[in-house]
């Protein structure tokens, strides 16, 4: 049965033959045999070898490895070596990536209690919790991780936290009641889960699932079968690779056909030549461009705090268009904070958000210095007094070592000008009543500096209202307006605040210790406190700053409706759209998840089924979705996501390793910086790619035209291998370390249909292939008219080409807009450098006698190389007059 949790725990009993005395050894023994042992099923890994084969499987690295082994037909044995070695590289970083899934569930076994304590045959013992079985007994109490799922028969204040499993962010009170039978994972106040971990009081449970049939063993199904996305960037790449291979390879075959038969040249001569300019054609520096670029983003993102596990989720992340977060501790601080206060005369809002205690308290219209007055004071000592929880300041911050609710009110009362040691110096604490989910409140007796007695209690509201007969009236006390406070607690409750109720009576325990019959009446009413785990300041900018980039952020939690709307609020999430709760996602069929899944920023109660159902539901609207997470709740939807982005301080290991991304301060404000380093990725790769296509297709053209006017070849094979060598092994390599566009996130996310080569590359495929081919061409044929040799002329042509391609990087640095400034000009140091380094490399190629002999290279004049510069001058001008005439083209259009 999926729903013990609707029946009653003697019923539940009953149907697993559970005695109260335990299950007999025999009995358990024999349901090892039927149900297997409590642990879940190890993945089966795959051969490291076939994993290593695997990453071979790639189109891009076929056309590498075919230009590695024509390359090395020509003799060119070492520039083979470096086309082998990308290859290499890049299945090796593919091998040591995968294996994500698996890891994941490794961590998820690791979350579960090795150890349990049963009862059997009417004694309790503490045996391996694999061997736990349906039926069997289990004792619970603090710091215990729960070691099966439980049907609770026994409850004594007993909290678990299952931040883990459903994402809330505080520990849950569990009962022995039954619930709804509709009631989501995290309303089940009646069941323990394996996996969670026990806070406070103690329980027993009856078990009623182990293994793969508990709730975290329906995870680790659930992540088994959410296979491997493709990136977008991978996706275009393939596609690119594919149409690009199919141009290259016809263009081959229809120049061989042409120079062998209507130009009569030598098949083996034309072969030569067609196999050097497939090979110049070929982008063989993509990958391992591919690889840098992605690699110096890793290194950025780390900077930011965000650690990469997976290489291609950087560029993916530039192409995010929805951000779906969870909200305790990412959206929020995981620090509960008063945020506003009612009393009989009025209300006061708190400034300061977190453990720090700073801030003020002020009346609802914004008057300050209120915390002295006679109807608040009371209730902020109250909170002091009240409390079992500690305000510590460490090097690193501010922290609290206790209940986090209770920390609110200390740091209340510190706002409030109220030192803890020296009020608790002047009332100290005689005795006091712990919370109890049966009490619902707290109470401590005190004795004033005049020997009075007092006790002060804080809890539920409507149970510290029933405690009450007065309220304070100025200095005095009246009877109490319940109608009042029942008002006030409607309206905090409906701004999304956690409620607490703070009282106090002028009196000590009737008899002996202080117990509940002294709290059943005659206290005065003091406040109300209102409050919330408040946003990050960070992450308000942050989501700001996402939609200002086109990027929609969407809240998934497992708390309630109304917390998550308020929080929501102030984020500038969800503004005056419904919240959608995990139930109702549930009556929901996958078309109409779809629907709903475009208008509603704020899903509330979700399970681990939800989270995944709705990343699946945006992705089949065409989004690209990035998806935080920190429990095991969360892995299957953090694996289906484009983009897993995992917690690294409050996370667990099986959602680290579900992840693409690690987030160092568990702060959503550093997605939205990772977003921008991976959009500088992807421009950076468009730069690459536009810069690599118009110099491959100028090379190629400069021969492709002469075969077709029957002129003698301006290069031969080694030539063009050789300008592929020196361009392609220093020059792209330079717009990797390109800083982002300042614009780069005022600008809405390229849609993820959007092909890598766009109506733009071609046009400027086209441009820049004719410009450099005029160059090269013209300078060739005026040193063959002018008497020089051929030597001197292919020189010529060579050199045009080479200096054509070091201009032409500059203008790639920025792709629409002029380079023509300071830092256009001069502000990547790498380019620089590497402009100077083919230009080094060009000399000794044409001054270097031993390449002479290799190459068929000559010696050039000076000026001889300024006619080659004034060609490359030409076409560096010619690009920067086209992006003007584009840019107020586009500006007249609109």
């Amino acid at each position: 049965m999926a729903d013990w949790h609707r029946h009653s725990a003697e019923f539940v009993a009953q149907a697993l033959e559970s005695p109260e005395n335990g299950l007999p050894e025999g009995e358990a023994a024999a349901r090892l045999r039927a149900h297997g042992p409590n642990r879940l099923a190890a993945a089966r890994p795959r051969h490291p070898l076939l994993r290593l084969l695997r990453q071979f499987h790639n189109l891009l690295l076929y056309l590498m490895m075919a230009a590695g082994a024509i390359t090395a037909l020509l003799g060119e044995w070492v520039d083979a070596g470096v086309l082998w070695a990308a290859v290499l590289v890049n299945a090796l970083i593919g091998f040591l990536q995968e294996g994500k899934a698996e890891n994941a569930l490794s961590a998820i076994r690791g979350m579960l209690s090795p150890h349990a304590t049963v009862i059997r045959d009417g004694r309790r013992q503490v045996i391996d919790a694999a061997f736990l079985v349906p039926g069997d007994r289990v004792v619970i109490a603090s710091g215990d991780r729960v070691p099966a799922d439980l049907r609770l028969v026994h409850a004594r204040d007993l909290r678990v936290d299952q931040a883990s499993l459903t994402g809330e962010s505080l520990a849950v009170e569990k009962t022995t009641d039954p619930d709804a039978a509709d009631a989501v994972l995290g309303e089940r106040g009646g069941m323990g889960y394996s996996g969670t971990l026990v806070v406070g009081g103690q329980g027993v449970g009856i078990v009623t699932a182990t293994g793969p049939k508990t709730e975290i063993g329906h995870i680790t199904r659930m992540i088994s079968g959410v296979g491997d996305t493709s990136t977008p960037l991978m996706r275009k790449l393939n596609e690119f690779s594919f149409r690009l291979a199919l141009v290259i390879l016809c263009i081959g075959v229809l120049t061989f056909a042409f120079g062998v038969l209507l130009h009569g040249h030598p098949p083996t001569d034309m072969f030569l030549m067609v196999v050097a300019l497939v090979a110049s054609a070929i982008p063989e520096g993509l990958p391992a461009i591919m690889t840098v670029i992605l690699a110096l983003g890793v290194q950025r993102m780390a900077r930011q705090r965000a650690i990469i596990r997976r290489l291609p989720a950087v560029e993916t992340l530039g192409s995010v268009t929805i951000i779906c977060s969870d909200k305790t501790g990412t959206l929020t601080r995981n620090e509960m904070t008063v945020q506003f206060m009612v009393t009989s005369a009025g209300s006061y809002r708190v400034s300061g958000v977190g453990y720090a205690p700073e801030g003020e308290i002020a009346t609802d219209d914004g008057g300050p210095g209120a915390a002295r007055r006679g109807d608040l004071l009371p209730a902020l000592q109250a909170g002091m007094l009240c409390n079992d929880s500690v305000l510590e300041r460490r090097e690193d911050g501010w922290h609290i070592v206790g209940d986090p609710t209770e920390g609110a009110l200390l740091v209340l009362g510190a706002k409030g000008g109220l030192n803890l040691a020296a009020l608790s110096k002047e009332w100290p604490r005689l005795d006091s009543i712990p919370f109890s989910s049966e009490n619902r409140y707290m109470a401590t007796h005190h004795e004033d500096a005049d020997g009075a007695d007092w006790i002060l209690a804080k809890g539920a509201p409507e149970r510290v209202l029933s405690m009450c007969r007065w309220q304070i009236d100025g200095e005095g006390l009246r009877e109490l307006d319940v109608d009042y406070w029942r008002r006030m607690v409607n309206d905090i409750a409906a701004r999304g605040l956690r409620l607490l109720a703070l009282a106090r009576k002028a009196a000590g325990p009737a008899d002996g210790p202080l117990s509940p019959a002294d709290m059943e009446d005659g206290f005065v009413m003091l406040a109300l406190a209102g409050i919330i785990d408040p946003p990050r300041t960070e992450a308000i900018s942050a989501v700001r700053q996402c939609h200002a980039a086109g990027i929609n952020v969407k809240m998934i939690t497992g708390d309630h409706a109304d917390t998550a709307r308020a929080v929501g609020a102030q984020l500038g999430i969800g503004a005056g759209k419904p919240a959608v709760t995990g139930a109702e996602i549930s009556l929901l069929d996958d078309a109409g998840l779809r629907l709903v899944v475009s208008d509603v920023d704020i899903f509330a109660r979700a399970s681990p089924e939800h989270k995944l159902r709705l990343v699946r539901a945006l992705q089949d609207n065409g989004d690209i979705v990035a998806m935080t997470g920190d429990g095991v709740n969360d892995a299957p939807a953090l694996k289906r996501a484009d983009v897993g982005v995992a917690m690294g301080l409050k996370g667990t290991d099986a959602a680290r390793e579900a992840s693409d991304m690690t987030l160092a301060d568990d702060n959503f404000a550093t997605i939205a910086a990772a977003v921008r380093e991976g959009r500088a990725v992807y421009g950076n790769l468009r730069k690459f790619i536009l810069f690599m296509l118009p110099t491959n297709g100028g090379e190629a053209l400069v021969v492709i035209v002469a075969l077709l006017f029957g002129l003698t070849l301006p290069l031969t094979p080694a030539q063009v291998l050789w300008i592929n060598m020196v361009t392609a092994g220093t020059l792209g390599i330079a717009l990797a370390f390109d800083a982002p566009d300042e614009n780069v996130m005022r600008r809405p996310p390229r849609p993820p249909s959007e092909p890598l080569f766009t109506a733009f590359f071609a046009w400027r495929l086209i441009l820049v292939s004719l410009l450099m081919m005029s160059g090269a061409l013209t300078l060739f044929l005026y040193k063959l008219d002018s008497g020089a040799g051929i030597e001197v002329a292919r020189t010529m042509a060579v050199n045009t080409i080479v200096l054509c391609e070091v201009v032409y990087l500059i203008n790639s640095r920025r792709l629409r807009r002029s380079v023509l400034d300071r830092e256009g000009l001069f502000g990547n140091p790498y380019a620089l450098l590497t402009m100077a380094i083919a230009v080094l490399l060009q000399f000794v190629y044409t001054h270097w006698s031993p390449m002479h002999g290799i190459f068929g290279s000559a010696a050039l004049s000076a000026g001889e190389w300024l006619l080659a510069l004034a060609a490359a001058l030409v076409l560096f001008f010619a690009v920067e007059a086209e992006k003007l005439i584009a840019r107020r083209v586009r500006a007249a259009r609109t």
